[in-house]
């Protein structure tokens, strides 16, 4: 019996082997018939085979996919007969012209264009078409038009070649009328609409593009709300999704579901290093981590542990190391563990850029923490796409790593994808001390070359400003910024303090982190300025009218430890000015201090608290001029008139030498909870202002002007508007006191 089972097996496989020989066939000869543009010998190459190669039946499919894969063909035969294979084919169209009807916009069509499978001189096939036309719908909506049709013609010409129309009806831009925010998402919608980049659409908004429904903006805009809340504590939060609901014609509302979910502290945060490591290089770290532990979590934290890590890189000993981190959620807090581990040596051997059409190659150069024969590492690539993408001239940026025959090189590829970096301005404001309304234009990559320029006029009931500025947020690659700016101002005093300024004149300066999160600022003003008085201004007022000119140094002190730039929660900063008299006919030295502290005292709590000190006197003890005279703002003292407290010289308030405030400002949460467009606050003012060089019998007594009140910000459908009411609670007699405030703003 086991002889008949072996039998069988060997009948078995002798019978595979003769059907595997005799399945296959040795080509001698390869025919092309059919082509009329594409050569024999270009098709031959694309088959993959060649003459004396011997082809198996199961080869002939991966021959008709080499040769459809090119898009050169409409159908393709293939017959193995005799040891000659027949490759007849049929070639598509040519696309001579394409065409696009119903758009007028050179800068849409081409926006269009870039984005086309289908290119002029390149195949036509109709399977593709399909694909085209979805394209274009796309393109179109991340324009804003999502009720336009696409409609495509061909026409058929001689010599197997064709045209292409696409005819397009563009339809309305869809408007975005309402914006909703549903699910656990703990702040309140005024708060949330002021975090995303997309508005509501109003009449009166004729510049703003942000107010039609555009796939990219929203996409951004749920970026934006994760980064807002992963910088205050929430670190499981979900932007599950966001949809756009159609409620009337070209008219969409637009919903973000958010859930929050808890918000999670900082726990243990551990580092562990290779026992070869120097551990004293590190405390840098530990220090870092000891300060974090406790703290809400926040996206910014994580940013500058990394931070730290790469500057470590900078010592040579450590130039190949790289960092994983392991999360661990216990409850409420959030363990990590940072481990330092050396990885293999790694030089860079080429950067290729690609995409950058419009941005000149050294611009995004300067963002790489890389070049040609530098080491590298994933921090420092990590890095770099993050320096391109903050930079806010790229919609999209992508790399890849590219291995060599020799391991230790690399060659990176960065694609860019540029966008509209252009932005026109118009905005309008209605309150207490008056109206305003500005204009300007601003653009952010000036010739390709990352340059901001920045244009615009304010006019108020009082005063009149003008300002050009251009600045290089990286000059020559030496990580300071270069500002110049050209200004003119005219500011009416008469009526609060008898007299009338012109101003005119240039500023240049530069910027740069000094220290970890230091900023210093170092520049030079010079103003052409002249003073008129009326004739309610005293003897002495009258005296200082005339033409001025005074030229400055400036030196700027930024300590800025928030956790957010914008909706601060947690944090302070600490910023220190003055400006040093160079030429002056009354050398007015002018110091300016602002310290700001944020934290919570509650679940769902911002509070702030402020100290503010100013002081201008003349190093020659001269009379400083009637316009570098100072005031308190209005937003440090509230229930008092703006600068309508402190010394007075007849009818008019003249200002002070000197002055402070301190502020307390607590949010009431609970307060109008259900109310999503309201914010309520508490708070308490309690200011000074004093000191007058010319006439020392003018001096207020420095008694101490104080309130407490109520403040009300309402995201309204025309604007943000903000109400104070305030109760003074010290003051001096000729003091004009003021319960309420209001301030309305909007765009256009």
């Amino acid at each position: 019996m086991l002889r008949v089972y072996k039998n069988l097996l060997l009948l078995n496989i002798i019978f595979l082997i003769f059907c595997s020989i005799s399945y296959s066939e040795i080509v001698k000869k390869i025919e092309v018939i059919g082509n009329e543009r594409v050569s024999g010998e270009t098709i031959k190459v694309f088959s993959t085979i060649s003459e004396g190669q011997n082809v198996e039946k199961k080869q002939i499919n991966l021959i008709l996919k080499s040769l459809y894969e090119t898009n050169f063909f409409e159908d393709i035969q293939l017959k193995l007969n005799n040891n000659i294979l027949t490759i007849q084919v049929t070639e598509l169209p040519i696309i001579q012209n394409i065409f696009f009807e119903g758009i007028k916009s050179s800068k849409m069509i081409e926006s269009i264009k870039s984005q086309n499978l289908i290119k002029e001189k390149s195949s036509f096939n109709k399977k593709i078409i399909k694909y085209e036309k979805e394209k274009i719908q796309n393109a179109l909506k991340d324009l804003g038009y999502y009720s336009s049709t696409v409609d495509i013609y061909i026409e058929k010409l001689e010599n197997n070649i064709v045209n292409l129309t696409f005819d397009i009806d563009l339809g309305n831009k869809t408007k975005i009328k309402k914006i909703t925010f549903i699910g656990n998402k703990i702040f309140k919608d005024n708060k949330l609409k002021s975090i995303i980049a997309s508005e509501e659409y109003k009449f009166w908004k004729i510049i703003s593009g942000k107010k039609y429904l555009n796939k990219n903006l929203v996409s951004l805009d749920s970026r934006l709300l994760k980064n807002f809340y992963l910088n205050n504590g929430y670190y499981n939060v979900e932007i599950n999704y966001s949809f756009a609901k159609l409620i009337n014609k070209d008219e969409f509302e637009l919903i973000f579901n958010i859930n929050a979910n808890n918000k999670i502290l900082f726990g243990d945060i551990n580092l562990k290093l290779p026992t070869d490591f120097n551990k004293e290089n590190f405390n840098i770290l530990n220090k870092i981590f000891d300060d974090l532990s406790g703290k809400p979590y926040s996206i910014n934290s994580i940013n500058k542990i990394l931070e730290a890590i790469d500057k470590i890189t900078l010592i040579d000993e450590y130039k190949f190391i790289n960092a994983t981190v392991t999360e661990k959620l216990e409850k409420n807090f959030l363990n990590l563990e940072f481990k330092i581990e050396e990885t293999e040596k790694k030089y860079v051997k080429k950067i290729n850029i690609f995409g950058n059409s419009i941005t000149n190659e050294n611009v995004i150069r300067n963002q790489l923490e890389f070049s040609e024969g530098d080491p590298i590492t994933d921090i420092l690539v990590s890095k770099s796409v993050n320096n391109l993408k903050s930079i806010g001239i790229f919609k999209n940026v992508n790399h890849e790593i590219v291995d060599h025959n020799d391991k230790n090189l690399k060659t990176i590829n960065l694609n860019v994808s540029e966008k509209a970096t252009g932005e026109i301005f118009a905005s309008a404001g209605v309150g207490t001390d008056g109206t305003s309304v500005g204009f300007g234009i601003k653009e952010r990559n000036f010739l390709g070359d990352g340059i901001n320029l920045n244009t615009s006029i304010s006019l108020s009931t009082s005063s009149v400003k003008g300002n050009f500025t251009v600045v290089n947020p990286n000059y020559k690659n030496s990580d300071k910024s270069l500002r110049f700016s050209l200004e003119a101002t005219e500011l009416d005093n008469y009526q609060l303090f008898g007299y009338k300024t012109n101003k005119t004149g240039i500023s240049l300066g530069t910027n740069y982190e000094f220290l970890d999160d230091l900023y210093l600022g170092l520049g030079t003003t010079n103003f052409y300025e002249k003073i008129e008085t009326n004739s309610t201004a005293s003897a002495r007022q009258q005296s200082q009218e005339g033409n001025y000119w005074d030229s400055f140094i400036n030196l700027d002190f930024d300590y800025d430890k928030r956790n957010q730039k914008f909706q601060t929660t947690d944090g302070f900063r600490s910023y220190y000015s003055i400006d040093l008299p160079i030429i002056s006919e009354s050398n007015t030295l002018q110091n300016y201090y602002q310290l700001t502290h944020y934290f919570d005292l509650f679940e769902n709590n911002i509070s702030s608290l402020g100290l503010y000190l100013e002081a201008a006197n003349s190093l020659t003890n001269d009379d400083i001029k009637l316009s570098e005279r100072i005031n308190i703002p209005s937003s440090k003292l509230r229930g008092f008139e703006s600068g309508r407290i402190g010394p007075k010289d007849g009818d008019d308030f003249i200002g002070g030498n000197y002055a402070y405030s301190i502020n307390f400002s607590s949010t009431l949460p609970y307060v109008l909870e259900d109310s999503q467009n309201v914010d309520v606050l508490f708070f308490v003012d309690a200011a000074n202002l004093w000191g007058v060089d010319y006439d020392s019998s003018l001096n207020d007594n420095g008694s101490i002007r104080s309130s407490t009140g109520i403040a009300l910000d309402w995201f309204s459908p025309i604007g943000p508007m903000n109400f104070s009411l305030a109760y003074p609670l010290t003051k001096e007699n000729g003091d004009r006191t003021e319960s309420f405030r209001f301030n309305l703003g909007t765009s256009f």
